[in-house]
């Protein structure tokens, strides 16, 4: 578990892998995808709380809020092996955000077991979620072993309401961060930047988007200059919103 090593080669432990790659570029951004629950290791929570390059973002794939479903997809976790990942992610990585996947009307999911999936995703609240109906795919376990049973409009009703269940929990949170200073990395012009308004656009350590109208700041040397892709800035939250922040920066900076 954790393990990566060429066919016949020594092998390196994924903690070690991030730490160099940390160690070789401190002013380089890092992200990461998909670890699996089931193996996620104390030392990479502990590794992304002390690198302040390693984004307080991780995506925790839940896949169900209920046991019985995880067992029969052969997860290898239960909902309460998870959340306690969840509290102890939280508990080491301040401001840490977390995004999940979820799948609704998985092989035999009753009405109970689909109520705890609205509720884990009422507990743990969310910052990003990808949400599916089940869809049979070949050559996997459940293809060979289980009926598709759920009907496909029990299905889209069970979803609506995971996806109910997670923007209610966006909104609800959607202040925490007003009034805070961020550092963003700056991508550019935003996705609604007009020639008659332009929008600068650029996302902070957790991932979430900021915009702002182009603003000088101070940079690294006292003066004055334009924010530019690639740029660290510093900028404080004055709309904090369920998906995009309005920002006002404040000066070039670094992580």
């Amino acid at each position: 578990k954790n393990l990566y090593k060429l066919r016949g080669g020594s092998g390196a432990r994924f903690v070690d892998l991030l730490d160099a790659v940390s160690t070789a570029a401190p002013q380089v951004r890092i992200r990461f995808t998909s670890p699996h629950p089931k193996d996620f290791p104390r030392q990479v929570l502990e590794l992304i709380a002390e690198r302040p390059n390693i984004c307080n973002q991780l995506h925790m794939p839940a896949q169900s809020g209920s046991s019985a479903v995880l067992e029969r997809m052969r997860r290898g976790y239960t909902r309460e092996v998870y959340l306690r990942l969840i509290e102890e992610a939280r508990g080491l990585i301040p401001g840490l955000a977390i995004s999940t996947d979820m799948i609704s009307g998985f092989c035999g999911e009753t009405d109970e077991e689909h109520r705890e999936t609205v509720s884990l995703m009422e507990e743990v609240g969310f910052d990003q979620a990808f949400m599916f109906t089940y869809s049979e795919r070949t050559k996997t376990h459940a293809s060979h072993t289980m009926p598709d049973d759920v009907p496909h409009d029990v299905k889209m009703r069970r979803l609506q309401d995971v996806i109910d269940a997670f923007r209610a929990q966006k909104v609800l949170k959607a202040d925490v961060l007003q009034g805070t200073e961020q550092v963003v990395l700056v991508e550019g012009p935003s996705k609604r930047s007009t020639a008659e308004k332009p929008q600068m656009g650029g996302r902070i350590d957790s991932g979430k988007m900021s915009v702002w109208a182009p603003t000088e700041v101070r940079g690294m040397d006292g003066g004055m200059v334009m924010p530019k892709a690639g740029d660290f800035v510093k900028v404080r939250v004055t709309n904090a919103g369920p998906v995009t922040l309005g920002v006002e920066p404040l000066e070039i900076t670094t992580i």
